[in-house]
């Protein structure tokens, strides 16, 4: 469902009582992941009378719909996930924004949900951005950036909806797993699967991750950090984790992940770390790669490392992989140098640390 509307200009209502400058002070010295909130968010209608109307930044509060909305009942939400990173020079980042707006646009066709406008999706997270930007953290530390979608008519029917909002909320984060940079284990689930051909698998939807949490809290009970997800129609190849698309390191320089290809998401930091390696004269390989492989390439000494990559969490190194049969370890079960370097080349480009030849950073106007 596309739309044809003009962009809306934005109302600005500011909060009446934000958080005090020591309190925020108070809450960026022990940042968790997605617990506190900053004191605005972006809200922006739409219908197909009007095409997107009254956007609003406002105070952050909870939202007032209906027990008949669409989203409750039949789940048609998509998501985004960014960060906004405060330079050393204190400059605020956002790293390939347009790359966000538009994955969102092709989760919302796969949606049968209204295209956001690319122009005022950027708009709205400049926006708020800019009016909470002292709730950016500097250091290691970012300021994670939640656009969404989802359907708000009132209406039990069997069809796309009418009405929906698109709203913009953020959250200043520290690392995302407990142990930082610690390489991960993972638990891979061979019964639960998270997407199918044909599915919602490369949408960027609330119901795959909804779909996901069994066999996370498996993983849980496994003292593992992540599932990985093999395929729905043999079980035998590696997809992704439960929110993080995968990479295998091997000794002739080749850089393993799986294709797109309709049940995987498109990861933004999966696209870029494919650029910069390629552009280290590493071969970068998108092909099936089968769980079976991976235990014989690590049991051959092919398999150097592996990681995980993510907006979140970035890079992860993967040291214990645990499966029905036992379990095993990735090189000497601890992050890899090549995952180091690559974090570090990543995190320095979005940091505004090293010169951004490729425009990757977009500078907030605050």
């Amino acid at each position: 469902m596309s739309t044809q509307s003009s962009i809306p200009n934005f109302t600005i209502e500011r909060h009446p009582s934000p958080v005090s400058d020591a309190d925020r002070a108070k809450v960026l010295e022990n940042l968790g992941f997605g617990k506190v909130f900053t004191d605005h968010m972006v809200v922006v209608r739409w219908s197909p009378d009007r095409g997107w109307y009254d956007a609003k930044v406002t105070a952050r509060k909870p939202l007032e719909i209906d027990p008949a909305a669409s989203v409750l009942h039949y789940a048609q939400e998509i998501f985004e996930g960014m960060k906004a990173y405060r330079a050393e020079d204190g400059r605020i980042l956002l790293f390939r924004p347009e790359q966000n707006a538009r994955r969102f646009n092709e989760s919302a066709q796969r949606m049968a949900m209204p295209e956001v406008p690319e122009d005022l999706f950027l708009k709205a997270v400049e926006e708020l951005v800019a009016i909470d930007k002292a709730w950016v953290p500097g250091g290691d530390a970012s300021l994670y950036l939640r656009p969404f979608m989802f359907a708000s008519e009132s209406f039990l029917g069997v069809r796309p909806a009418l009405e929906y909002l698109f709203v913009v909320i953020a959250s200043p984060v520290g690392a995302y797993f407990k142990g930082g940079s610690k390489a991960v284990k993972l638990w891979v689930e061979t019964g639960y699967t998270r997407a199918a051909a044909g599915g919602t698998g490369a949408a960027k939807c609330g119901g795959n991750y909804a779909a996901s949490l069994v066999a996370q809290a498996e993983a849980a009970k496994r003292e593992c950090d992540q599932v990985v997800f093999l395929d729905a129609a043999e079980h035998k190849w590696v997809e992704e984790l439960g929110g993080m698309n995968v990479f295998f390191a091997m000794n002739d320089g080749t850089l393993v992940t799986p294709p797109l290809g309709g049940t995987i998401l498109p990861g933004i930091t999966r696209k870029s770390i494919i650029q910069l390696a390629r552009e280290r004269g590493l071969k970068v390989e998108e092909r099936p790669y089968s769980f079976a492989e991976w235990q014989d390439d690590v049991k051959s000494g092919r398999m150097t490392e592996a990681f995980a990559c993510g907006t979140a969490a970035v890079l992860a190194g993967i040291g214990t992989v645990r499966h029905a049969d036992g379990e095993f370890k990735v090189g000497n079960g601890e992050t890899g140098a090549l995952t180091t370097s690559l974090r570090e080349e990543l995190v320095n480009l979005q940091r505004g640390m090293t010169n951004d030849e490729r425009g990757w950073t977009r500078t907030i106007a605050a």
